[in-house]
């Protein structure tokens, strides 16, 4: 039975049995913090677990769940490939009861979705409970038939589970399988004896079942879990008013089971996959033959062992594991990109480049140098993408992130291969478990740093050469790094904390001037009246006085938008009965709006004039409308791929960040703002209006990835051009925002460009400010009306010209340069050593005289320096290319010259550049030269 139908028959079943079936949710927990991805089919429904949301579609629910485990605490990373049934990518199968049914439906449900649906054989199926659960083991005796025998009391470990050390908790009841009786590849570990390996044995024991199920014969393939306690902080269980129901069933598990195979890789999903693997790096995969590693002919290994893929007489051993990693993390990377999570160095992002450069490197053990993954990808996205539309719908951005990721770590990742192969070289000996030594943490940050190894993947590949890694030390080296971005941090001016604001509000009592003190939700409601008015005659309704000086408060009516969805708070003031608060920030506290400022006069309860700058509003506003005409231009012109990866919506300018790969084209960006302008001039009235979420979704409404939308949302509709959901405040017609101009398109991350655009009175002023530019320019080159591009064109010409015959004539004197210093050099250890300070009339010149000096001094270093006429002083370092097989290397050594004289610098290990604030101090740096590479000779030994 192929998966998609097992997946359709399970959902069917229950939807026949009262579910509603629910699409998966996104991998991005959308409303859970403590979570880097979903991990288990609960937790989209936890909020409604725990009582803090309804379940919109009645209390039974049925869903097919797609799951990552790849970080945190669930983190299957490392394990893939190498086991049977680990995968970082899963589906997994659930029926949910929110307080409706329990136990009996529950074990009635799955035993007939088993044994009728399935048709598997009950004489091959067990079950385990919590031991304390005689209630489970009663029902499955009644309900399934199962004689007690084949009903296993365990452990509070294995089967009673809870959400977190407090809160919703209950015992478990699994579901088990006898493989030995259907997987035709299934075998006995070498060597295993005792009860649980006897073939014709009907019962036994627990002591057999429990060792049985350790080494796969007996298969756990669904999980019940009956909540029906409320943990409580010393550790009392007291029923839960609603007790509920959570199920899981992994489908690629059980799929293996219905498909007779005992490894989830061999099953249908995965076929198609593993073929396009084959297909892309040019090697047949037997691993359904055998686990061991196989040899196969490669002639274009690269030196050096590959790890999984030893070259030995100019054949490969080929480990299966590999196949397997590139198919699983393949789907990974398909769905997360599909999900709007972009690879970077921090939190989501960094595991999906974890994911990604593992499966990088898996390809390039099997000899491919080249991307690989973006063509597998493909086919993830051909098998499945009828299930889940969303990888159809951003296919280009899936492949093309994928390819341009691949890329740019194949770029570093040869270089990175032989530091590492330095560090930790390959035992004489192979097989061996002897632990050979420990890579330093400044070693394995290098390797982070320089050639974008993840620090998981470092000690991956230094356990396989029995070798560890100093963790401590790279934690230590990371943080370093992390320094100056801190120290940037402190230097900034922060606002109030939302901590501090949670408690120790006044409000009025009684009309007699008395007050009491309240925590934040507890105050009166605030209403954010701004959509409609930016002046309001409103009454302060709760006070809070802060250590600094300043207040924060309460209106009962409030025109103040907090910062959210991009768009920045408003800032204004409030006036009232003898006094004024300057508006500094706008916070939203518990559901309420709370603004602070620095008082002039005594700030009291009553009625208050709160008002925030028409002009600065409606710039507010232009500049979020024109970011939404933003959004649909982009995707109309780069294609659907495009997403809002970002966004700052300020009275001055908007900056709009959105997933695309490689500088847009001058004539995209032209396209783009035409279009934008176009829809200005069509002056077309906006429309906005609430709507449940999923209404709101199902009928085209944009969400944003990232941000979390309530039950209810607003839609703000511009109709023709864009729809999306959204809480800021905009325009009434687009013909208010007047003009839109783009300013600058950059790159801020991998896959991720940044738009910055003004509109209305900023969009002028730049206009306005380039004529004046032109005008200067004209005059400048005193060039006629018309001629100005012309006249530039040709002094650029002439100035070239120029810059020839000056190059000409310094290389001549260069060479005379080159020949007094190679002369002059001195000798260390039988190494020539130049230090000096020469004429050159730019960086560009000083680089070409290091490389002449490099050729000349046959075996030596060379550490040349200048000033220049804009004021600026290099130094350039250059090494021989005998010398960098020893171990020494330009940027290391140049970093520690240029230290000495207060300047910072770096590049390659043939040639590294630096620069020097204070042209006094370069002698001091050119002096300590000998002494360094001393050092460096001395390290290198």
């Amino acid at each position: 039975m192929h998966a998609s139908e097992i997946r359709s028959r399970f959902l069917k079943f229950f939807e026949k049995n009262g579910h509603a079936i629910r699409p998966s949710a996104s991998l991005v927990p959308g409303d859970d913090p403590t979570l880097l991805f979903v991990n288990a089919g609960m937790v989209p429904f936890k909020r409604i677990f725990l009582g803090q949301d309804r379940a919109e579609f009645g209390p039974r629910y049925t869903t097919s769940q797609k799951c990552v485990r790849a970080g945190g605490k669930h983190n299957d990373l490392e394990q893939v490939g190498h086991t049977a049934r680990h995968q970082t990518f899963f589906e997994m199968l659930g029926n949910f009861s929110f307080g409706d049914y329990f136990k009996r439906d529950a074990i009635t449900f799955a035993w007939k979705f088993v044994t009728e649906e399935l048709k598997l054989d009950p004489k091959l199926l067990r079950v385990s409970v919590f031991h304390e659960d005689q209630e489970a083991r009663d029902l499955w005796k009644e309900i399934a038939g199962l004689p007690d025998s084949r009903i296993y009391g365990l452990g509070a470990r294995d089967n009673f589970w809870q959400m977190a050390e407090t809160g919703p908790c209950g015992p478990c009841s699994e579901i088990f399988v006898d493989v030995a009786h259907i997987a035709e590849d299934w075998v006995f570990p070498e060597g295993a004896t005792g009860e649980w390996t006897e073939l014709d044995r009907k019962e036994f024991s627990l002591d057999a079942f429990v060792e049985g199920t350790e080494a796969g014969r007996f298969l756990e393939f669904w999980n019940l879990v009956f909540m029906q306690f409320d943990r409580q902080e010393d550790g009392q269980l007291n029923p839960l008013p609603k007790p509920s129901v959570d199920t899981g069933m992994g489908l690629e598990r059980i799929s293996g089971v219905m498909q007779g195979v005992t490894n989830n890789f061999h099953i249908d999903l995965f076929a198609p996959i593993l073929d396009k693997v084959a297909e892309v790096v040019g090697i047949e995969y037997r691993g359904r033959e055998s686990n061991e590693k196989y040899e196969h002919i490669f002639k274009g290994a690269g030196k050096g062992e590959r790890s999984a893929a030893v070259k030995t007489g100019g054949k490969l051993l080929v480990e299966p594991a590999s196949f397997r990693v590139i198919a699983d993390h393949a789907r990974s990377v398909a769905f997360l990109l599909a999900d709007g999570v972009f690879p970077s160095n921090e939190g989501r992002g960094y595991v999906l480049r974890r994911i990604l450069r593992r499966a990088v490197r898996h390809a390039w053990l099997l000899g491919r140098a080249a991307p690989t993954l973006s063509a597998v990808v493909e086919t993830v996205i051909d098998t499945m993408g009828a299930d889940y539309p969303e990888l159809t719908q951003r296919r280009s951005h899936i492949v093309e992130t994928t390819k341009a990721e691949e890329e740019r770590f194949l770029a570093t990742i040869d270089g990175g291969m032989k530091r590492f192969e330095e560090l930790a070289p390959i035992a004489s000996t192979q097989g061996s478990t002897e632990l050979r030594g420990t890579i330093s943490g400044e070693d394995a940050f290098r390797l982070y740093d320089t050639f974008g190894f993840p620090i998981d993947l470092t000690e991956l590949m230094a356990r396989e050469r029995n070798y560890t890694v100093d963790i401590p030390g790279f934690e230590r080296a990371l943080e370093g790094q992390r320094n100056q971005s801190k120290e940037e941090r402190k230097t900034r001016k922060l606002g109030v904390g939302a901590d501090e604001l949670a408690d120790k509000w006044s409000v009025a009592q009684n009309g007699n001037g008395a007050s009491a003190e309240i925590a934040a939700r507890e105050a009166p409601a605030t209403s954010f009246v701004g959509y409609k008015s930016v002046d309001v005659t409103s009454e302060v309704v709760a006070l809070r006085r802060l250590s600094d000086g300043r207040v924060a408060l309460m209106l009962s009516e409030t025109p103040f938008y907090a910062e959210s969805g991009g768009q920045v708070s408003d800032a204004g003031e409030i006036r009232g009965d003898g006094w004024t608060l300057p508006v500094e920030e706008v916070r939203k506290i518990d559901g309420r709006i709370a603004v602070v400022g620095k008082p002039e006069g005594e700030v009291v309860f009553g009625p208050a004039r709160a008002r925030v700058p028409r002009r600065t509003r409606l710039d507010t506003e232009r500049n979020h409308t024109a970011t939404h005409l933003l959004h649909a231009a982009l995707r109309a012109t780069l294609g659907e791929h495009v997403h809002q990866a970002g966004s700052l919506v300020a009275p001055d300018r908007l900056r709009f960040d959105f997933t695309h790969h490689g500088p847009m084209k001058p004539e995209e960006i032209a396209t783009v703002e035409n279009s934008v302008n176009s829809g200005i001039l069509e002056a077309v009235g906006l429309r906005t209006e609430e709507k449940a979420y999923a209404e709101a979704v199902s009928t085209g409404a944009m969400a944003l990835f990232g941000e979390k939308y309530g039950d209810v949302v607003r839609v703000v509709t511009i109709p023709g051009l864009s729809v999306e959901l959204c809480g800021g405040t905009h325009v009434r017609n687009t013909s208010e925002i007047g003009i839109f101009r783009i300013l600058s398109e950059t790159g801020v991350a991998a896959g991720v460009r940044r738009i910055e655009a003004a509109t209305g009175r900023r969009a002028f002023e730049y206009i306005k400010q380039r004529e004046t530019e032109l005008e200067q320019i004209q005059e400048l080159t005193r060039a006629p009306a018309g001629q100005t591009v012309k006249r530039v064109q040709a002094l650029a010409e002439e100035k070239r010209t120029l810059e020839k015959r000056l190059q000409e004539s310094v290389k001549g004197g260069g060479d005379n340069q080159v020949r007094t210093l190679v002369d002059g050099a001195r000798s260390v250890d039988g190494i020539r050593i130049i230090a000096a300070t020469v004429q050159a009339p730019d960086l560009k010149t000083l680089q070409a005289l290091g490389d002449s000096l490099r050729e000349q001094i046959k075996s030596g270093v060379a550490v040349i320096a200048a000033s220049f006429d804009e004021g600026k002083n290099s130094l350039v370092a250059v090494i021989t290319d005998d010398l960098r097989e020893r171990g020494l290397r330009a940027d290391l050594l140049l970093r520690e010259v240029a230290a000495v004289a207060g300047g910072k610098g770096g590049g390659k290990p043939h040639m590294a550049q630096a620069g020097i604030p204070d042209s006094a101090k370069i002698p001091d740096a050119l002096a300590a030269v000998e002494s360094v590479v001393r050092s460096h000779i001395a390290s290198a030994k």
